[in-house]
């Protein structure tokens, strides 16, 4: 099929089953879906003179349900795909030549012979592509090049994770091309990880690309780093009702990094006292009788937020039986004593030595006002800054939706849905 083909498949509403499966049943979502498409392949036209064996993917970002902060010491967690994705036409170019135009970056082209990773890559996008494509010729595929053009909807800064959507649609890409389809979503997960870690040369857990890569809610058990336990939770959140909303707090996102590090450090030496790596080696009856130990050893916030871990790995699991259940109640309960963790005892709303600005701590007050006792919030991902999470029951929607942005300015807050598919190839979608 040609990029002419694709456009007349748009044009024509012969896809219009496939967009509203993936995006959403409602005329006007599909539409506007159908339009981004179209300047999408328009975009493609104005770049590249590779026309022919088109494809159209999608790999969407991702939000945390549960387990705040535990997926680095091989806790358990819950995510869940959401409606805002990554787009790419794509076309092989017959040649060992990868050319990517992300719409508003420059042009990425990468030589397929030159894979191996290097200082002058890191923390670029060309250092993701290399890895992937690395990793999956070291599986014994033959691959090739490709153009590409690439659009996104998903929110920078908003901890929806747009780095593994990225990843994931790369590698989505490389097993429709050149691997007959053969990886499965769990195996491309990993080696968007496998990238992220040695090539980008961010130490990242994998609940964010499998999030992306596996689609709807997932709950994930990191026990075997190697080789996570992976389920997909079969709940209808539209069934739910109640809509997911990601509100930016307005927190400046500048010079945290030793305050996210900071999490994982102290945690670690909480089992280092036990002579153990991470914290999920540790029983937490082994951690209660030595608490008077731990105190002076690593410090109060530390054992705290160790105490926060073994709870919130728990609720993770609990969560995860309650949307099994049907009982979305007892998962917006579970929800809201996570979030009360992650404030008292995670401490990771605001930055301790500057106690004065509290951008999520105003965020987060403002929903317990507006809420009351429906619905649930908490902080969103790694926390200090950025977004909060809200489950607003669809009665309070226009009235929470309204009086927020006008709490917290105009745009902050986002209404999302989860999405059902993970990356997939456009054309390929079926019920």
């Amino acid at each position: 099929m040609n990029i002419t083909e694709l456009k007349n498949m748009l044009l024509s509403n012969s896809l219009d089953t496939n967009l509203s499966l993936l995006y959403s049943h409602s005329p006007e979502t599909v539409s506007r879906q159908k339009d981004r498409y179209l300047k999408l392949l328009e975009l493609y036209e104005e770049i590249f003179s590779s026309t022919e064996n088109a494809g159209l993917f999608s790999a969407p970002g991702r939000t945390e349900l549960g387990g705040n902060h535990t997926d680095h010491q091989h806790g358990q967690v819950i995510a869940a795909a959401v409606n805002l994705d990554m787009i790419a036409c794509c076309c092989p170019n017959e040649s060992n030549i990868i050319r990517i135009k992300s719409e508003g970056f420059d042009m990425l082209q990468i030589d397929t012979d030159e894979l191996s990773p290097g200082p002058e890559g890191v923390n670029t996008s060309s250092a993701l592509v290399r890895g992937i494509y690395a990793r999956i010729a070291s599986m014994g595929y033959r691959i090739g090049g490709f153009d590409a053009c690439i659009t996104s909807d998903v929110l920078t800064g908003s901890g929806l994770s747009s780095s593994a959507a990225f990843e994931v649609l790369i590698g989505v890409i490389i097993n429709h091309l050149f691997c007959k389809g053969e990886i499965s979503p769990a195996e491309i997960a990993k080696i968007g990880q496998y990238a992220e870690n040695i090539y980008f040369g961010k130490p990242s857990g994998l609940m964010d690309q499998m999030a992306s890569s596996v689609g709807n809610i997932v709950e994930i058990d990191f026990k075997d780093i190697s080789s996570p336990i992976v389920s997909q939770i079969d709940f209808d959140f539209d069934s739910s009702g109640h809509a997911l909303c990601i509100i930016d707090s307005g927190a400046d996102h500048a010079d945290l990094t030793d305050e996210y590090a900071s999490i994982p450090c102290e945690m670690k030496k909480i089992a280092t006292f036990f002579s153990r790596d991470f914290l999920r080696e540790v029983s937490e009856d082994e951690f209660y009788s030595n608490i008077i130990k731990l105190r002076k050893y690593a410090g109060d916030r530390a054992v705290l937020r160790a105490s926060h871990f073994f709870a919130d790995t728990r609720r993770a699991s609990e969560q995860s039986l309650a949307l099994r259940r049907n009982d979305w109640e007892g998962f917006l309960e579970i929800s809201r004593e996570s979030g009360h963790s992650s404030f008292e005892y995670l401490q990771n709303v605001y930055v301790s030595s500057s106690p004065e600005k509290q951008d999520v701590s105003i965020a987060l007050a403002i929903c317990q006002y507006l809420l009351g006792k429906r619905g649930s919030f908490r902080v969103h991902g790694g926390g200090f800054a950025g977004t909060i999470q809200a489950f607003v029951p669809a009665d309070m929607l226009e009235h929470f939706s309204s009086s927020i942005e006008a709490f917290l300015g105009s745009g902050c807050c986002h209404i999302l849905s989860i999405r059902p598919f993970g990356g997939v190839n456009v054309l390929d979608i079926k019920k």
